[in-house]
């Protein structure tokens, strides 16, 4: 395939995925046809069937791409928080407390993915994986900030949990709490687990 095809390719491959989160966002999972992602996309029904074999594998595609922008936001909010390990962890605990995080029609989107890992094997088999690496790199923090290695599991679970309740509320209902808020608390939960 010369360059322009691949590059032709993966754009309307990426198009497509994007169509599919606004799909699952609008319609939910329920919604999410060839038909209607087509539609979103601008393109006809059989160029959706063209570049992925099943509207489950376009799921599947969709998961990933939601759950590596997800992880791209930390990571930049990681790595601008400079070289202290405890200020890199308040980063990326607090940034899903903001945009693009904090996002109705994000959560919208991830409703519609969760809903699916029960049904689908491709779905379920990346939620876990995006959310070992959502663990996996919380654990690289805390152990940069000293927690010892038979406590990083527990400890993640914790701050994951805290943050997905409280991103969750926030997302569902911004009037009930404001973003600062759910930083401090995440911000002083942290400082417990950490010992100050």
């Amino acid at each position: 395939m010369r360059k322009f095809e691949r590059v032709e390719t993966e754009a309307r491959r990426a198009s497509l995925i994007e169509a599919t989160a606004r799909v699952l966002a609008r319609d939910g999972a329920a919604g999410a046809s060839v038909r209607a992602i087509a539609a979103a996309a601008g393109v006809s029904p059989g160029l959706v069937t063209h570049h992925f074999a099943s509207v489950d594998a376009l799921v599947a595609r969709t998961y990933a791409d939601v759950g590596e922008r997800v992880a791209a936001a930390l990571r930049a909010a990681t790595a601008a928080a400079g070289d202290d390990p405890r200020a890199r962890l308040e980063a990326y605990v607090a940034a899903s407390f903001a945009p693009p995080i904090a996002d109705p029609s994000l959560l919208a989107t991830w409703t519609a993915l969760w809903s699916l890992t029960r049904s689908n094997a491709a779905v379920a088999t990346e939620h876990d994986r995006s959310y070992a690496a959502y663990r996996s790199e919380l654990e690289t923090l805390l152990t940069a900030c000293g927690v010892p290695a038979g406590e990083l599991r527990l400890t993640a679970l914790s701050i994951a949990a805290l943050v997905d309740g409280l991103w969750l509320e926030l997302c569902l209902s911004p009037t009930g709490f404001t973003a600062e808020e759910a930083r401090t608390v995440a911000s002083r939960h942290v400082a417990h687990l950490l010992g100050g």
